[in-house]
């Protein structure tokens, strides 16, 4: 069992695959160049699968699989079926734009994987070109209609922004209710990355301008979710991810792994250590010395809304959201 200074257990391992990827959102990497990270800087998927490996018989009992896009990284599935056939009760997710979904989701599903997160934070194709920088509503809806058709489970993260989507949440509520997605409004998180200027919708303000339609109580979290649930007099529920909140970090259970194999501790900062030479020259004991030393050293909490810092200088394509 994996626990950090902070008595919390940590059990949950979001596994960047690329950092590519074929949006360029306002709110993550809008001027970044087309580019990529030459492939023989990033591990394998053997050498991935080895580290899961270690994860896994540390204790991780959820994996994620990010990017950048991971759709983008060819055989994708071949690495979800390495973990899959290692442990098939670890719970196996993906967070992912959809747009290249329609004509992979069931490979995916065939090979192990459970669950997906997507973004939608839209409805309307001429914002979602806004947002993305190019025309992907009308791909990423047939991604998420795939996604359903063949079994897998769906989650949506909006991230509401004033003046350009905010207006849209009751929106993509219905939208998500409608096919049984459960949906997460999360604040924009400020980052040396995204566009500048951007508004961000709180937390409260998603609420209260909810509450003008719907009633509905609050459930709190949800284990280890960064997401306050709240439900609704049919039922649905859905969420609201407020990373500025005080006890936004309070069970914070996860670490994340970049595709050239830095491991990092918080969202938030830029601080990490590499698994990348243990890994490849086999030497195991190794990488879990420093998996170990990195949930050792994982911060409390992160600086957004804090005195010292509002503006994290980490890069989110490199490590999912």
């Amino acid at each position: 069992m994996l626990i950090d200074s902070y008595d919390r257990v940590v059990d949950y391992i979001r596994v960047s695959v690329t950092e590519r990827c074929n949006f360029r959102c306002q709110y993550c990497m809008p001027e970044k160049p087309f580019s990529w990270v030459p492939k023989e800087n990033l591990l394998s998927f053997e050498e991935l699968f080895e580290f899961m490996k270690v994860a896994i018989d540390e204790g991780v009992k959820k994996i994620r699989i990010t990017g950048g896009e991971p759709l983008l990284r060819e055989d994708l599935d071949k690495f979800i079926k390495m973990i899959y056939d290692y442990a098939p009760d670890v719970d196996l997710a993906m967070t992912t734009n959809a747009f290249l979904l329609k004509g992979t989701a069931q490979k995916l599903k065939d090979a192990g994987l459970k669950r997906i997160n997507v973004s939608i934070d839209t409805l309307k194709p001429e914002v979602a070109q806004a947002i993305a920088g190019k025309d992907v509503l009308k791909n990423v809806l047939e991604g998420v209609d795939e996604a359903l058709k063949v079994g897998l489970k769906v989650k949506a993260n909006m991230v509401p922004m004033k003046g350009m989507n905010a207006d849209e949440i009751s929106d993509v509520l219905e939208y998500c209710k409608a096919r049984d997605i459960t949906v997460r409004f999360i604040e924009y998180m400020e980052n040396a990355y995204a566009k500048a200027g951007i508004s961000k919708l709180s937390g409260q303000e998603a609420l209260d301008e909810l509450s003008k339609k719907y009633s509905f109580v609050s459930e709190g979290y949800d284990g280890a979710s960064p997401a306050k649930y709240y439900k609704m007099d049919d039922g649905y529920r859905f969420g609201i991810i407020e990373p500025y909140g005080d006890d936004f970090c309070k069970q914070c259970n996860r670490i994340r792994l970049t595709a050239e194999g830095q491991l990092i501790p918080c969202l938030y900062f830029d601080e990490a250590m590499s698994i990348a030479e243990s890994v490849k020259r086999g030497d195991i004991k190794g990488a879990a010395a420093v998996l170990k030393e990195v949930v050792r050293t994982k911060p409390e909490k992160n600086r957004w809304g804090g005195e010292d810092d509002e503006v994290s200088t980490r890069a989110f394509y490199e490590t999912g959201g």
